[in-house]
């Protein structure tokens, strides 16, 4: 094999990344930051596009990171960019709190309309006013669901801000093929 040949990401897998990046960075920008206080003010979520497109998108996201981990155990493998011992350490540490944290806004969302009595909104009229095993739980109570919510949303912005300036860093500063392997 030709070492100079850059070595890409299945198709599939750049689907599921970039799909991802574009849902993520839309539910940021339609997140309704006083979602909280509207609601106490005795606002109808449904009523609210911003709301609705914001839990839709988000159960989007719920959904394509389960299919996207589905897939990642079963295709035949992702690059080896040989990186050094401290960056591998670093992209798998990042790749981790990313995936963590693509799981844990939907459930901290879910978390935050079960505590406060608030129906899921999704377009097309669809309200869930009760998610199975969700609105039982006895942690409704211990945090401000949607404050956690909100502070891990503002995280998952800045660490995938970082993951894309370690990938331009990649690009040209270290001038190897990362970035190229997971461009469309």
């Amino acid at each position: 094999m030709n070492t100079t040949e850059t070595i890409h990401y299945d198709g599939v897998s750049k689907i599921f990344h970039w799909l991802t990046v574009i849902l993520i960075l839309a539910a940021f920008i339609l997140g309704p930051g006083d979602f909280g206080r509207l609601v106490r003010a005795g606002a109808d979520p449904g009523a609210r596009l911003g709301i609705v497109w914001h839990e839709t998108l988000g159960v989007s996201i719920f959904v394509l990171t389960f299919l996207r981990l589905l897939w990642v155990a079963l295709r035949s493998g992702a690059p080896d960019h040989k990186l050094e011992p401290k960056l591998h350490f670093a992209s798998k540490l990042t790749h981790v709190v990313l995936w963590t944290l693509l799981f844990a806004l939907p459930l901290t969302a879910f978390l935050t309309v079960a505590s406060e009595g608030q129906p899921l909104t999704l377009l097309g009229g669809l309200r869930i006013t009760e998610l199975p095993g969700i609105t039982s739980l006895p942690v409704l109570g211990l945090a401000d669901w949607g404050d956690v919510h909100a502070f891990l949303g503002d995280a998952i912005i800045w660490l995938a801000g970082g993951h894309a300036v370690a990938a331009l860093y990649h690009h040209f500063v270290l001038k190897d093929r990362v970035l190229r392997s997971m461009l469309p």
